[in-house]
């Protein structure tokens, strides 16, 4: 986007729809946007070129993840307002970016084992379930564990923040309230439960949402329930495209960080995520 026109390099004039190019100090996009910094932030720690775009794309996911993360904390605040439309807003343009998000696997998806080896050893330790933004994002979903802060106890303001997060209430915890002060029969259980811990599906949830699903289909909590179940699918997405990258690029390997590798993965991407939404389904 552009309003002035530069000078003539001889004159000084400017022409009538040319952009200003003479600021007095750095770029205001520069300064909006800090490219430069964004720009300079790759260090690879091989000879091999494809580390590049192994790096660059790992950091790419992790702005996806905070733009995500800062969706979710909108839609729960919404919801907690009671504010649905709000919520849904967030919720929608969370599902643009997790598009976007899950997109980035594609410089990674068809690496040979070969090729990933060729820079596997500078990762060292590093692992992506040490991502401080994805577990809060994980966190989000309902999956709490007190254990994944453990990484973290050497960064004060990271740990802190994960902390802060593992005892918060969850989105669904917040859906999960907002549905209960529209009048729906949520177990007092789940409402009082302890949000520090990881989120288990409830037969009294299900059958919220089987009520919901059966009932007026324009409904505005019907259109809840699709908006999360379009979050829940993307997120399954993620998850199982991550596992058919790792799987195409080390096979079943131990993976970086001491993880389980593929096994780890697999394990993750048969878990529903907001898991009444789909079970209910069957009772529709």
């Amino acid at each position: 986007m552009t309003s002035q026109s530069p000078q003539h390099p001889e004159t000084g004039t400017t022409g009538p729809e040319e952009p200003n190019l003479d600021f007095a100090g750095t770029t205001p996009y520069e300064d909006y946007v800090k490219a430069d910094v964004l720009t300079h932030l790759q260090h690879p720690l091989s000879d091999d070129p494809g580390e590049m775009a192994f790096l660059v794309t790992t950091q790419v996911m992790e702005l996806w993840f905070t733009v995500i993360v800062h969706e979710w904390h909108t839609a729960s605040r919404a919801l907690r307002a009671d504010d649905l439309n709000r919520a849904l807003a967030a919720l929608r343009r969370s599902t643009y970016e997790l598009t976007s998000l899950n997109a980035s696997w594609e410089p990674l998806a068809h690496l040979t084992p070969a090729q990933f080896n060729s820079y596997r050893s500078a990762l060292g330790e590093g692992s992506g379930f040490q991502s401080a933004m994805y577990r809060r994002m994980e966190f989000l979903l309902g999956e709490k564990s007190a254990a994944m802060l453990v990484p973290h106890r050497g960064a004060p303001r990271v740990h802190a923040e994960l902390e802060k997060a593992l005892h918060e209430p969850s989105l669904y915890d917040e859906v999960l309230g907002y549905l209960a002060r529209r009048g729906e029969d949520v177990p007092r259980p789940v409402l009082e439960r302890d949000v520090s811990l990881r989120y288990e599906p409830d037969p009294g949830v299900e059958a919220v949402w089987a009520r919901i699903y059966s009932g007026d289909p324009g409904s505005d909590l019907l259109r809840l329930g699709e908006a999360l179940t379009e979050v829940a699918e993307l997120v399954w997405r993620w998850r199982n495209d991550h596992l058919t990258a790792t799987r195409r690029a080390m096979g079943a390997k131990q993976g970086t960080g001491g993880s389980a590798g593929v096994a780890w993965l697999e394990k993750r991407a048969r878990k529903n995520v907001f898991p009444e939404l789909w079970t209910a389904r069957s009772h529709v």
